[in-house]
């Protein structure tokens, strides 16, 4: 086995959590849980907000998050940094929209509630995929607002692929009909807990499986892609493991020697 001491970060979903059951695969949960008990450093890496990722890892007991695509960081139970997406490229997003008559959603705090100043979003995309609480202020002036953590927008994938500016902020199609902007820095968001931890970048191990994992796979460390993985990441990758489903992440920690079988 080996005994150099990785940081292990992990995204959530299609690499941690089956797609049809949205929760984690059993070998995957035992295996986070072994390189616990091995001395290893655990932590999920995720787009998803804080609260969400919270609801996740407190069910299957990971303490540390890399979270909001690289803004937000928990270490044991404790947020060190939670960032708001950058206010001027915020604000020329806003106005772009305005301009184009394109309905907006902001989230200001770290809950499902999201603020809007007008029904021009729930006209034009509909109710979001999830559970929502939406907050109608008429007054709402985001040129005075400095800490926005997301910013939904409802354009569908023709608008997006001919304008240009909605890649002023990095940006995830949550559903035909909207998009949710919001930090996509991973990578940087690893760094920072590499830091605060004072360790060694060169001993990360990142799994992950979608294209918005690309910006973690970093040649610096150990980038492991899924056997479901979108196939640039792959290419990407320096090991390349079962599917997710198919006990993916146990065999890639039994094959580098993390864990063993007889552990578990």
């Amino acid at each position: 086995m080996s005994n150099q001491k990785k940081y292990f970060f992990f995204d959530i979903d299609g690499t941690l959590t089956d797609d049809a059951t949205h929760r984690i695969v059993p070998s995957a949960k035992v295996a986070l849980h072994q390189l616990e008990k091995n001395g290893h450093f655990v932590s999920i890496a995720t787009g998803r907000a804080h609260y969400k990722t919270v609801s996740f890892t407190n069910q299957i007991g990971i303490h540390n998050i890399v979270c909001a695509g690289g803004g937000c960081l928990e270490y044991q139970h404790q947020i060190i940094k939670n960032e708001p997406l950058p206010f001027e490229k915020v604000q020329d997003l806003l106005r772009h929209a305005d301009k184009e008559n394109i309905g907006w959603l902001l989230m200001l705090e770290d809950s499902d509630k999201v603020y809007m100043r007008d029904y021009r979003f729930l006209e034009q995309a509909g109710l979001r995929k999830e559970l929502t609480t939406y907050i109608y202020e008429p007054n709402l002036d985001y040129t005075k607002i400095p800490n926005i953590l997301k910013v939904y927008l409802a354009f569908d994938d023709a608008y997006e692929r001919e304008n240009p500016w909605v890649d002023e902020i990095g940006h995830l199609r949550m559903a035909k009909t909207y998009c949710v902007f919001q930090h996509d820095k991973k990578k940087d968001g690893i760094l920072n807990m590499m830091e605060y931890l004072q360790a060694d970048p060169s001993d990360v191990v990142v799994f992950g499986d979608g294209k918005n994992d690309i910006v973690m796979f970093d040649k610096r460390w150990t980038s492991i892609a899924m056997g479901n993985a979108y196939p640039p990441l792959k290419e990407l990758a320096n090991y390349v493991t079962d599917s997710n489903v198919n006990d993916g992440i146990y065999k890639a920690c039994v094959h580098f020697g993390w864990i063993t079988e007889d552990e578990q």
